[in-house]
């Protein structure tokens, strides 16, 4: 029996051992002799043998084929039929409302820090996952009694992700969504946070939701007499055959359809609607302030004090005091057991002690530090003495000259898979998998591109001290589920995308499973070198979206942006898929002016760069696939090797608003007057990107290429010029003229 598996198990029957009321039917020592033995396969005490064999029988039930047959398994089984078990959802929401309500990444990290904390530990911790907190456990015998006895961590289905599913005994559903909602508000005042939880009888967990009366459920003998209905496709899918038919009836009657309602019930909650026996959540935690009263930095609510201590004497709100110190505590600046005078001075109730507050950089220290992973921390470090954690932008760019890069990834096809999840054992694997890859790939992808760095030249009165150290050069904002928000510099941000991208699906691959049953060639999917590309062959990937700039660029305006990004290139991903190409997608752009965009991406591109002479042009080609990107990159770097005058680039680029013809007549022109480097020009350019459609046509169009789909012509040029110096040839440092480079609005 796999862990996943025996642990469901316990889960399941340490709920029906408990019962339906508030205090167990067994005694409790009977119930952890019960998991005890469970656990290591051994015979289970008498009491509960016939509830654990029951569990067991529900594993093994076949799936009812008639309405008659699934009426005759609730006779069989009366226990299953009749007895009920918990299931609670929930977790923060209008989490960037709270992350980016401040403006300084001191604030932004702290807020990340109290969410993970909350997400990784403190709510596990109700179940005695991880570790015991006795914070945790004192806050839980204060607010909810009998709650935490009634808890063990086999109940978690998944907590990973940001978001919680867990089982419980039927009589604390309620108890435990408020004590999820309430931990939210407790630790940060500010977060919004919903859970919402049923109670469901064993039976639904094998087979979906049941009519309380077994005989007046709809079964596949009524799909195949209705499924032609729009109410019923609605719900079921288009089946396109019998076989097909039966198989999304049977995907959908299953653990996924009690999930479906959970999560029904969560965005009702979440919009304000009334739940007949708990309280309305429909109004954000709020805090009146006054017109005379100083505000915080976030112009939000009152202060509670003005911090000399800290850089810029910042007026803070409790709210933002919070952030602050669990910021600090992350970044190892200060630990819980020494705190600073400027946060003891205030004497708050709240105090960010029991389990510690682990910073991502920290847990990338641990993945370096595993034996399996030797080489790839020797190549990072390079005998470099332990770096510090970077403690603001400013450091980040330090060997950029100023400019940084915002990398916010999310993975594809992640509803449509866990639409084919049918038992919780099943999502307790793949949010487990998921995790893992998503993690994972960040940490590989940091490692393989970048290397502390020393600062040099800090001139800020609040960062000049600092000079002469040696930082890890990036900023992990955020890692929940298949999602990833980072800060790197900005010459790598590109190769990093584009390995977090590919190391996702190889690490998923490797588990054995999400593999692709018919991989098909998706050679109509690139336009670099296609038949070069490597077949998607896993089921699930990641789509990112990149933005390059300043780093004096507002944090909130680059998260806004970056935000934009991403959703363009998970939309290219959705197109690609009729190519057969089930992999990844990046969109970037770099900002070179904070005024460059005054509206969205899509209009800037639309109405800026696009243009009509003759043919539709389209001054851009972004998004890319990941295959594309590695190509964009070996482009540069061909451009680069060849020498070719900066002064040209910019000239070629200003030619493309005046057509196809004299782009493509100018291009020609300075091609030719180039004293190295033709070759690799016209191999990784002209005809890697600008080969005709119709194969019989020996020329190329460069720098064009032709969108047979949609019509038009369109350019990587642009996008060439746009990040030209901040790829690097072989070991060549970043131009020193970046900060006056040509801005193009």
């Amino acid at each position: 029996m796999t862990d996943s598996k025996k642990s469901m198990t316990i889960a399941i029957a340490w709920c029906l051992a408990w019962g339906e009321g508030r205090l167990p039917q067994f005694d409790l020592s009977v119930l952890q002799e019960m998991r005890r033995a469970l656990h290591h396969g051994e015979e289970v005490p008498a009491e509960v043998k016939e509830i654990v064999d029951q569990v067991r029988e529900l594993e093994k039930l076949e799936f009812p084929e008639t309405l008659e047959d699934l009426k005759q398994l609730t006779k069989k089984h009366p226990i299953l039929g009749e007895s009920k078990i918990g299931l609670v959802y929930g977790g923060a929401t209008k989490i960037k409302q709270y992350v980016f309500e401040a403006a300084k990444l001191p604030d932004i990290r702290g807020a990340s820090a109290l969410l993970d904390r909350i997400n990784l530990v403190d709510i596990p911790a109700f179940f005695g996952e991880p570790q015991k907190s006795v914070s945790v456990s004192q806050w839980l015998k204060e607010n909810f009694p009998n709650l935490e006895a009634a808890l063990v961590k086999e109940l978690l289905v998944y907590y990973k992700g940001g978001n919680i599913l867990a089982f419980c005994p039927a009589a604390f559903v309620d108890d435990l969504a408020n004590a999820i909602e309430k931990r939210y508000t407790h630790e940060t005042l500010t977060a919004n946070s919903c859970a919402v939880g049923e109670t469901f009888r064993l039976l639904e967990i094998r087979f979906g939701l049941l009519k309380q009366r077994i005989e007046n459920t709809p079964w596949l003998d009524w799909y195949h007499e209705n499924y032609n209905q729009q109410l019923v496709q609605a719900y079921f899918g288009f089946p396109a055959n019998e076989l097909e038919r039966i198989q999304k009836f049977k995907n959908h009657k299953s653990f996924n359809e009690l999930t479906t309602k959970l999560a029904v019930l969560f965005n009702q909650r979440r919009s304000g609607n009334d739940f007949p026996n708990r309280p309305s959540r429909r109004y954000p935690p709020m805090f009146e302030t006054h017109p005379y009263l100083r505000r915080d930095e976030s112009d939000r609510r009152s202060a509670i004090a003005r911090i000399s201590s800290l850089p810029g004497n910042p007026s803070l709100s409790e709210s933002l005091v919070r952030k602050r110190i669990a910021g600090q505590i992350a970044k190892r600046e200060v630990f819980q057991e020494n705190l600073p005078p400027w946060f003891t001075s205030l004497g708050l109730d709240w105090q960010p002690t029991g389990i510690r507050i682990k910073s991502w950089v920290a847990e990338f220290e641990d993945y370096l530090n595993k034996p399996e992973n030797s080489q790839l921390a020797t190549d990072y470090y390079r005998d470099k003495t332990k770096p510090e954690e970077a403690r603001s932008l400013r450091e980040i760019g330090n060997n950029c000259k100023g400019f940084v890069a915002y990398i916010y990834a999310d993975g594809n096809n992640m509803g449509g898979y866990i639409q084919q999840i049918k038992t919780p054992q099943e999502y307790k694997i793949f949010s487990e998998d998921i995790f893992k890859a998503t993690e994972q790939s960040v940490y590989k992808a940091l490692a393989q591109h970048l290397k502390p760095h020393q600062l040099n030249n800090l001139t800020d009165p609040d960062n000049e001290n600092r000079n002469e150290r040696w930082i890890h050069p990036f900023e992990i904002l955020a890692i929940g589920g298949d999602d990833v928000m980072l800060i790197v510099p900005a010459d790598r941000a590109l190769a990093i995308a584009k390995t977090i991208g590919e190391e996702f699906e190889n690490i998923l691959l490797q588990t054995g499973g999400y593999r692709l049953d018919n991989s098909r060639p998706s050679y109509a999917a690139h336009r670099y070198y296609p038949e070069k590309a490597i077949s998607s062959e896993c089921e699930l990937s990641m789509s990112a979206g990149v933005l390059i700039t300043a780093e004096d660029t507002p944090i909130y305006y680059a998260q806004n942006l970056t935000n934009q990004l991403l959703k363009s290139a998970k939309k290219t991903g959705k197109i690609l898929k009729d190519a057969g190409y089930l992999g990844g997608t990046i969109d970037f752009l770099v900002m070179k002016s904070v005024t460059m965009i005054s509206s969205n991406i899509e209009s800037f591109r639309k109405e800026g760069l696009t243009v009509d002479r003759g043919a539709k042009l389209k001054l851009y080609a972004a998004p890319y696939t990941l295959h594309e990107i590695g190509g964009l990159i070996e482009s540069v770097k061909v451009l680069k090797k060849a020498d070719f005058p900066k002064s040209q680039l910019y000239q070629i680029r200003s030619f493309l608003e005046r057509g196809k013809q004299t782009t493509i007549l100018n291009y020609r022109y300075f091609r030719t007057r180039l004293k190295q480097g033709k070759a690799e020009l016209k191999a990784e350019f002209e005809d890697a990107w600008c080969k005709p459609k119709d194969k019989e046509n020996k020329g190329n169009l460069a720098p064009w290429m032709f969108d047979l789909k949609e019509g038009v012509y369109e350019t990587i040029w642009r996008e060439l010029v746009d990040i030209y110096d901040f790829i690097e040839k072989d070991s060549e440092p970043i131009l020193e003229d970046l900060a006056n480079m040509e801005v193009d609005s």
